[in-house]
């Protein structure tokens, strides 16, 4: 059985691979100026016309299109902004992300990179695979559904949270494979422990895509050896679904054909040295969400030699931060104007920052609180806090602490990541 899904895409010689992305940047610079109003002005703004963009290499004329602008535009052109011209009648699903950001889906949509990358983890037909990440709102749950399905994998969808019944449910239906947080997955050996089950007899899962949230080397290291589950990372987003993708030889996330990825400085927007950290600026090939440099957050470095599978794209190194005041904890996006907007809601508290933490391989939300006046009842803030994050934020607060008046400065940012990867 072949390595790859699709050899003739995911091993083209160099020059081919440079002639196409040539051809896909060209083809999707004019697609995006003629069907989407918001790259249009997005580019003329910038002075530039389709015929400025000739290939990658002239791709750095035009600026990064920033989360913010995306959330801006919804705002302004309700209710899917002016990015793209929606068919109603074309559409089978539509998402919907923090901000809030509608995430239309057209009928038939093809998800041939996702594809690929389950491929390259070792998801094969026949295998039965529990899919712990979100099928509420937002696409993450449906999306590795519907690329199971097309690989002729059994989904078994169980979603987040309930920790004992999804071990059971591992246990009775012999699931093989498992797709979600790092987090997630060592919550659930921690379980079936507990439960006196064992790896390799009454679990015999053995294989994970681990993705939504930065993984520690020694908790892979923990997954495999300890437990026998060959783990693969995967690295995407909302907008242009998941891209990059590790082997079998796990030396960098291979990038997927229908997308050219830039890594740039976060300040300019021009590209750094190869190997070198900047944020990673995706281009996406899609003819219904025509995106031109888009700036992620993320924070990698970009490797172009050779990598013994014999895959011939280029890969993303390890993620190793967010540009800016965003972190992803728990496999979701906190935004600092989040917290700002979770404070102001709560009307005793004076001042509040929430710190993100890391403690027996899970992150841990902890929200520091000034309150207006130390009469208050703190049991009934602490509530209220609680219900506003979750309700903003769709995360749960581990902690809330009270400090006197004058101890959280108004300066101070509002989120902070405090964990330590090692």
């Amino acid at each position: 059985m072949s390595d790859y899904f699709d050899p003739v895409m995911e091993t083209m010689p160099r020059e081919e691979r440079v002639a196409y992305y040539e051809k896909k940047v060209r083809e999707i610079v004019h697609a995006a100026y003629e069907r989407s109003p918001f790259m249009r002005e997005h580019f003329d703004k910038a002075g530039l016309g389709p015929s400025d963009i000739n290939g990658p290499g002239d791709l750095p004329k035009a600026p990064l299109v920033k989360k913010a602008a995306i959330r801006e535009a919804h705002k302004l052109f309700p209710p899917f902004g002016n990015l793209m011209s929606v068919d109603w009648a074309g559409l089978q699903r539509i998402y919907v992300s923090p901000g809030p950001i509608y995430g239309p889906e057209p009928v038939g949509e093809k998800r041939m990179k996702e594809v690929k990358a389950l491929y390259s983890m070792g998801f094969r037909e026949g295998d039965r695979v529990m899919v712990t990440l979100s099928f509420h709102l937002v696409p993450a749950g449906l999306l590795f559904d519907t690329v199971l399905r097309e690989l002729g994998a059994i989904v078994i969808p169980t979603g987040v949270g309930n920790v004992e019944l999804q071990v059971g449910v591992m246990r009775d239906l012999q699931a093989t494979g498992y797709i979600g947080t790092a987090t997630f997955l060592m919550n659930l050996i921690k379980k079936a422990g507990e439960m006196g089950l064992s790896f390799g007899k009454e679990i015999v899962l053995h294989k994970a895509l681990l993705t939504a949230e930065k993984v520690p080397k020694s908790l892979r290291k923990t997954f495999e050896e300890d437990y026998g589950i060959s783990t693969a990372e995967g690295y995407g987003t909302a907008e242009a679904g998941l891209f990059a993708y590790e082997c079998s030889e796990k030396s960098g996330m291979h990038i997927a054909e229908e997308v050219l990825v830039e890594i740039v400085d976060p300040d300019t927007g021009e590209p750094v040295p190869e190997r070198e950290t900047g944020e990673i600026v995706v281009t996406h090939f899609s003819s219904t969400f025509p995106l031109i440099r888009f700036g992620t957050g993320d924070l990698s470095c970009l490797r172009t030699e050779p990598c013994p599978c014999g895959r011939t794209s280029a890969r993303l190194g390890e993620i190793v931060g967010r540009v800016g005041d965003s972190y992803k904890a728990r496999g979701m996006f906190i935004h600092d104007p989040q917290v700002r907007a979770v404070v102001e809601k709560v009307q005793a508290v004076r001042q509040g920052v929430l710190v993100i933490t890391r403690e027996h391989d899970r992150d841990k939300l902890t929200f520091k609180v000034e309150l207006k006046d130390e009469r208050i009842n703190k049991k009934e803030v602490r509530k209220s806090l609680e219900e506003a994050f979750k309700d903003l934020c769709r995360l749960k607060v581990d902690e809330v602490e009270f400090y006197p008046e004058g101890t959280i400065r108004v300066e101070d940012k509002a989120l902070l990541d405090e964990r330590k990867w090692e």
